[in-house]
């Protein structure tokens, strides 16, 4: 009898060949496959008739194979097939169809989904241009007794797990409901098969289905369930399942919660050195949110147990001398501070950074200057090992670096701070590593990012840190002038650079690609052209993709221009429209001695322009920089190009951001160019890179630190998740007295099953 534990070899119609194939899926269990949800339905109770078609909209239709051919045009094979009702019939076009061309028979009955458009031939008439299809079974062929899984009822649609049957066939959404229909049918005749993982009481308190009538209800929807909340996953079932996948999510951060209230840390005290040291790096007026966000720092670091915080500012608010001056707290306690960057450029910028604060004043406890110890990758094996003998003996006090700081190699005397600037770029495991290094006592950790993450993802992403906000711009910022304009208007654009530099300014000028038309260019992470052929797989792909990853997968490659790149643009520019001017080249391929050769040629001002790719998205603080031009703009996203923008406008020269666009812009780049001009709250912008993106794109990252959700949505679910964190505390703190000791020894030993194997985050 089935199990949701039982290996889903045992499966009827799986097996051994078919399992190997889902495993590699994620697919192992009865269990993994009843989790692996149908991405859209269709309505083949109530399918439209093809007399009732309107163009635009989206549509199924059940018909009639009437006849198929495979048409060769100039561009490329046109497979052609008509369907009918009666006397009404629909043309489908399906793009490189040559694989179509056995598979339909003429008499057959198939259902289709997709969108309708007029035809341009015949007035009145209609096709659909590569939609979704599947042949369904005759009502007196050998399949007959599935008949009822694919006609009259709200049908599931399932992304492609990949693999094939025994006999070669491909895993289709008809044998995936075939084989679930079977596993429902053993299940329900076994009490308990399904144990139920939310308390009773929580679930009559919210209204909220049981585990199995949720998953059942999904798979196979009864007649009369709304097709809005099906497609919108807002069926009570479909709650139900997030909720829980949430719940369990905020309960394991509450628990690391708890656990970190119960480690012991250091209490740092503030007393007068502490305050003088702080006041000697203070900036001459130092903004409201400045000092509110020290001020919280500071209460963290005063208390017994180790410090989690996250720093949140946009770009240019002044984190860094924030994070400076509570290194100082760690320093002036006899402590040591670890400042982790993502990248070599950033980290040496820090460093550079810290020398220039720190370089003139001395210690309130010492009456000697501060030592700050650079330790990166690329530095020769004698530079590092001098390095790492200064932090292991105490004769650092605040080490700057790379992930190099995290080797084996690396121990402090008395590591007492962990910072780490733009968190999001390592693994959250990464970061536990830096905090595990061998001291008696946990180390504060303070986590920068000038990422302005939404509160949604803030709650998942940080949701065991307490965060702090630095919500406005220092004295003395301006605001950036941003415009968007073409490529037929670069004269005009390379005419005000030239002006900006005889002013006595600098320019930046970015491009999303090295050189010619490369696809190994990690700088390029927005430009992908993706085909959908209107297979089931492509299909799949493109329903789990949420709406908000629909910018990943934009066909972005309209024009057939070449991407216009740093290294030929360098060239063509030098000889060309900025001809006189003294240019830089900056791109990810360079050595680490060659790019900071690069910049700090840019930062004393011995080049006037530096032509670069995204590398220079971070951390590079030159005042003198009043223009950031960003070619390609329309194949950057809102993050990237928001960092960019940052880049200039850091002196009191008026600044400028030039968007400049070529070839076909796409619906969803033009709502990033004009969010660009339209605003300069990086939260704001967040928002709406996060509803295009996703959150496993809005970083840039897959990894991210993110966990991998198997019902949720972050963006869509963001009422559920306030709701599941508000319900998870409370289970923590007071459960309700209505829940019995058996149903929360369950809760907690789930907990520890799943956050263990699905999120690995649990830091004891």
């Amino acid at each position: 009898m089935l199990e949701l534990s039982t290996p889903i070899k045992y499966v009827k119609r799986v097996g051994e060949r078919v399992a190997e194939a889902l495993a590699k899926r994620g697919v192992e269990t009865v269990e993994d496959l009843l989790y692996h949800l149908p991405f859209r339905y269709e309505d083949r109770l109530n399918p439209l008739p093809i007399s009732g078609l309107k163009a635009g909209a989206m549509a199924s239709v059940i018909g009639e194979v009437r006849g198929t051919a495979l048409l060769k045009t100039r561009s490329m094979p046109l497979f052609e097939m008509t369907v009918g009702q009666g006397l009404s019939t629909v043309k489908c076009m399906w793009f490189h169809g040559e694989y179509l061309r056995d598979k339909f028979r003429v008499g057959q009955m198939v259902a289709l989904y997709g969108r309708v458009e007029a035809s341009r031939s015949t007035a009145g008439r209609f096709k659909m241009i590569q939609p979704q299809f599947e042949i369904l079974p005759a009502q007196d062929g050998p399949e007959a007794e599935f008949v009822r899984l694919e006609m009259g009822r709200i049908v599931p649609v399932y992304e492609f797990l990949g693999g094939t049957t025994a006999w070669g066939a491909k895993l289709t959404s008809r044998w995936l409901r075939r084989v679930l229909w079977g596993i429902f049918e053993e299940l329900e005749e076994k009490t308990g098969a399904v144990p139920e993982t939310v308390p009773a009481a929580l679930l009559k308190r919210l209204k909220l289905p049981g585990r199995m009538e949720a998953l059942r209800s999904i798979h196979f929807p009864e007649a009369g369930t709304p097709m809005v909340e099906l497609m919108s996953a807002a069926t009570p079932g479909h709650r139900r399942l997030i909720f829980e996948e949430l719940f369990y999510l905020e309960l394991g951060l509450e628990l690391k919660r708890r656990r970190m209230r119960e480690r012991e840390g250091t209490a740092f005290v503030t007393n007068v050195k502490v305050r003088e040291a702080i006041k000697q790096v203070l900036p001459f007026h130092p903004t409201a949110a400045q000092k509110r966000v020290l001020g919280e720092i500071a209460d963290d670091m005063r208390k017994p147990q180790p410090m989690r915080r996250l720093l949140q500012g946009d770009v240019g608010s002044g984190k860094t001398i924030v994070a400076m001056q509570a290194a100082l707290v760690a320093i002036e306690n006899g402590y040591q501070t670890a400042l982790m960057a993502p990248t070599e450029i950033l980290a040496t910028q820090h460093y550079l950074s810290a020398r220039k604060l720190l370089g003139n004043v001395l210690s309130p406890r010492t009456g000697k200057p501060y030592r700050v110890t650079l330790l990166t990758g690329s530095l020769d094996e004698a530079t590092k090992r001098e390095a790492r003998g200064r932090i292991f003996r105490g004769e650092t006090d605040l080490a700057i670096g790379t992930h190099a700081l995290i080797e084996d190699k690396v121990d402090f005397e008395n590591l007492g701070l962990v910072i780490v600037d733009e968190q999001h770029r390592f693994g959250v495991q990464q970061r536990f590593r830096l905090m595990k290094k061998d001291t008696a006592l946990d180390p504060d950790v303070l986590v920068m990012t000038a990422t302005p993450i939404p509160r949604t993802l803030a709650l998942t992403l940080y949701g065991d840190l307490d965060a702090s906000v630095i919500d406005e711009l220092p004295p003395g910022r301006t605001p950036i002038v941003t415009r968007r304009t073409t490529e037929e208007r670069a004269e005009d654009v390379w005419g005000f650079v030239r002006k900006q530099v005889a002013a006595g300014r600098q320019a930046y000028i970015v491009y999303p690609v090295i050189e010619g038309a490369k696809d190994d260019q990690p700088e390029l992470d927005f430009a992908h052209d993706v085909e959908e052929q209107g297979s089931e797989k492509a299909a799949g792909k493109k329903a789990k993709t949420s709406k908000g990853k629909a910018a990943k997968t934009e066909k972005l490659f309209e024009s057939k221009k070449p991407l216009r790149a740093a290294s030929d643009m360098y060239e063509e520019l030098r000889k060309g429209a900025l001809a006189g001017l003294r240019l830089g080249l900056l791109h990810g391929r360079l050595s680490a001695d060659d790019k900071e050769v690069a910049m700090r040629r840019f930062q004393r001002g011995d080049t006037d322009v530096l032509i670069a790719t995204t590398v220079i998205e971070v951390g590079v603080d030159v005042p003198n920089a009043s223009v950031m031009v960003i070619e390609h703009a329309e194949r950057f996203g809102l993050a990237q190009m928001h960092q960019l923008r940052g880049r200039v406008g850091r002196g009191a020269a008026k600044s400028y951001c030039i968007l400049m666009t070529g070839g076909k812009v796409s619906e969803q780049a033009e709502a990033r160019l004009d969010a660009m001009v339209r605003t300069q709250n990086g939260f704001e912008l967040a928002e709406l890179d996060l509803q295009q993106r996703g959150p496993g794109e809005f970083f840039g990252t897959r990894q991210a630190g993110l966990p991998e959700f198997r019902v949720a949505n972050l963006i869509r679910d963001r009422a559920l998740l306030e709701l599941a964190k508000k319900e998870a505390s409370r289970f923590a703190e007071q459960p309700d007295p209505a829940i019995s000791h058996e149903e929360k020894d369950a809760v907690w030993a789930r907990l520890k099953q799943q956050w263990q194997r699905r999120y690995g985050l649990v830091e004891a």
